[in-house]
């Protein structure tokens, strides 16, 4: 039931995610506006499903199986299939609200350069 869960929460995330690049198509600035909308509504929906499952009020008729229910869907499914940026962000606030400052930057500072370092590697004549 797991996997399913992901899986309809991730092939809804994936088409929306599609559809707003759709939407951006014809837009012709060099900040690219369709990966900034999906990773903005990931991490607000992200932000926003976090913030009912520590309401104990809203969730309490669900219990802890539709808590486990409502994250599967949609923080690993539908957000991670928008966007992987929402996990990575949440990730990186919680390291700051544990008081992991130098952790999170470092983990801000070396995701971003190791992703552009191996894109260029594995790029570098077509760039």
């Amino acid at each position: 039931m797991n996997f399913l869960l992901v899986f309809i929460g991730g092939g809804i995330g994936c088409v929306l995610r599609y559809i707003i690049g759709l939407g951006f198509l014809k837009i012709t600035t060099s900040l690219p506006w369709a990966t900034f909308v999906s990773n903005i509504v990931a991490c607000t929906i992200f932000a926003i499903t976090m913030w009912v499952i520590s309401n104990k009020a809203i969730l309490n008729q669900a219990g802890e199986q539709g808590q486990a229910t409502l994250k599967l869907l949609i923080l690993t499914g539908f957000c991670g299939g928008l966007s992987t940026f929402s996990s990575f962000g949440y990730e990186t606030f919680l390291l700051l609200k544990q008081g992991l400052h130098l952790t999170a930057f470092f983990n801000i500072i070396f995701t971003t350069l190791i992703c552009l370092l191996l894109f260029y590697v594995f790029n570098r004549q077509t760039v």
